[in-house]
């Protein structure tokens, strides 16, 4: 499961990362790719962040200002706690500093 803001790196980072990923048979969801049209986007992104085992988290610019961001850092921060989910961050082009 990635989380990441859009508009700030889903065509240059976030689409790289993915292929990465996918040419080493990692099984990953990414939104635009695996949501289907006309199905609720968002009992269909928590159900993803539920089954998955990993979840990275590309903190951006602007991924703060985005409620649909927290909404779903909320989601994975507690199925951390709930399911031991481990989460990585990623800091693209913003200091971890300016996250807290």
């Amino acid at each position: 499961m990635m989380s990441f803001r859009g508009e700030d790196v889903r065509k240059n980072f976030v689409d790289f990362l993915y292929s990465a990923l996918e040419q080493k048979g990692i099984y990953t969801f990414k939104d635009d790719k695996k949501l289907k049209r006309g199905r609720a986007i968002r009992p269909a992104l928590s159900q993803a962040i539920e089954e998955s085992r990993i979840a990275i988290i590309v903190f951006s610019e602007n991924y703060a200002s985005s409620a649909w961001c927290l909404d779903e850092l909320a989601k994975i921060i507690e199925c951390n706690g709930v399911l031991g989910q481990t989460v990585l961050p990623v800091f693209y082009d913003v200091d971890p500093s300016a996250v807290k």
